[in-house]
Formats: C-alpha cells, structure tokens, sequence
C-alpha cells in the first residue's frame, strides 16, 4: 500500500479520518433521480424499506435515502471520524454503527436495500457481496454506487486536471466510478451466485460551489494527496486558489452510475 508522508500524519490511500471535516462540508451529494429509481426497483412503499448504507463515510448518500422517509436507515463506517462527522448533521433517523462491507454487524435478513456509495471498489468483493446476501432479505436489493465528475464539459476543471499533470506526469487521474471495478461490476454481479436482475443506472446533476467550498472539495480528495505528496498537492492547491480568485461559482456536472442486483 502506498504511503506519502504529510506535514500532519501518515495518509494511506482509503483513509479519510484527516479529511473527514471539508469531506463532510463540501462533497457533493448524487443525481436525485437515482435515489428514485433505486427505490422503485425495491418494489415496496417508501415507508416500509429498511435501508443500510455501508461504508457510508459522512453519510452523504445515506441522508439522501433517510430524506424519502423510509421505514429504517442506518449508516455503517468503520472510520471513527468520518462517523463522527456524519452523526453531527440533524438527521436523528439515521442509526450509525461502526462496521465494514465484509462485516457488517448488521442482523440477518433484516434490510430491503444495501447499498455502498462510492466505497465498493475499496472492499473484498466475495466478502462483501457475501455478506451483503446474509443481511439483505430475498428480493431486496444491493445498489453499489459512484459520482464521477464530467469535466470535460467545463474548460475551467480541464485545465486544473492539466495542471496535475504538469506537476506530476505518473499521477494516475481515472475516476474511481469510471475505471477498474465498475467496469467490469455488471458481469460480477451476475456472476455471483445469489444475485440476480443486474440493473444499470445513470444520472446527470450539476453542483455549484463558491470558490471556497470548490477549494474545500478539493482538500478531501486522498488519492490525489497519496499520488502528489505533501508538497507537490500544496503548490496544487495553491495554482486552484489562483484560476478560482474573483470567480462567483463554479458548476461541476456529475454522472452518478449505479448497479443494482437483487438477492435471489
């Protein structure tokens, strides 16, 4: 695993406690559109669903779910601070649980939906998927998801991406959502015993920040602070601060991609 020193601590690629505070202020939640469309394939009234989100960081997903007024959700996070960061938002229906994708501590057969926001690529898939199958109820649903950024579509975010590459040629700049597991989770999740009605999904939405909550954004990413170091992500910083100065907002669109599997 790769490690790059920092001025404060250790940072390791999959861990957010160092940014769990501009994590949980400035990251943007997911297209609307899918919150709805992962409810109707759970085929039940809103009001009887009992939701988990696992590895659910600050619980920017998990409070999307909670605002549509389902049965029961909780949120589990293994990460003490970026738990912490989620509780302190005033969302009192939201029950949190330390836990991980591969053990849940969650009761058996006891949720209609499982998802994992952005998070599913760091686990074990036979794991995870294994134990999302003990904790879901037959026919429920497990939705994995990601919110990649469509910067292509904002001359501004591509010459900031440009610049990380200027700063470091080798840094590796492929979404998470677009990339590696996702592309491939289709043929996995049919593959997977005890899994059926694989489904894609995918919406559009747009995030307007103001330069400080586009800077705070920023600072809450771990890979590129992993790729970069110390000093390289702070002159970074530093170049986005300077393109961001004077500017009113800046509009970034998302494309959240979603596959959802029901348990057999």
């Amino acid at each position: 695993m790769t490690e790059t020193k920092t001025t404060e601590t250790v940072l390791k690629h999959g861990n957010f406690d160092s940014l769990a505070g501009d994590y949980a202020q400035y990251r943007p939640g997911y297209a609307p559109s899918i919150v709805t469309a992962v409810l109707a394939l759970v085929g039940r009234p809103a009001g009887e669903v009992d939701a988990a989100d696992v590895g659910a960081g600050t619980g920017i997903w998990t409070r999307m779910l909670a605002a549509r007024n389902l049965h029961s959700v909780t949120a589990v996070e293994p990460s003490d601070e970026m738990r912490r960061n989620g509780m302190l938002t005033p969302e009192n229906r939201i029950s949190w649980r330390r836990g991980s994708a591969e053990e849940t501590g969650l009761d058996a057969r006891a949720y209609d939906l499982v998802s994992m926001a952005s998070s599913f690529h760091w686990t074990d898939f036979d794991k995870a998927c294994a134990e999302f199958q003990r904790i879901l109820r037959p026919g429920g649903r497990f939705v994995a998801l990601w919110n990649p950024r469509m910067v292509e579509l904002n001359p501004l975010l591509v010459e900031i991406e440009q610049e990380i590459t200027r700063l470091n040629p080798a840094v590796k700049r492929v979404s998470s959502g677009r990339s590696g597991l996702p592309e491939r989770l289709t043929g996995l999740l049919w593959a997977k015993q005890g899994f059926d009605d694989v489904v894609y999904l995918e919406g559009r939405h747009s995030a307007t920040q103001t330069p400080a909550q586009y800077m705070g954004a920023w600072r809450s990413v771990n890979d590129l602070r992993v790729q970069l170091g110390s000093d390289l992500f702070d002159k970074f910083l530093a170049f986005v601060e300077r393109k961001t100065a004077g500017l009113a907002e800046i509009k970034t669109t998302y494309l959240t991609r979603a596959w959802a599997a029901r348990r057999t």
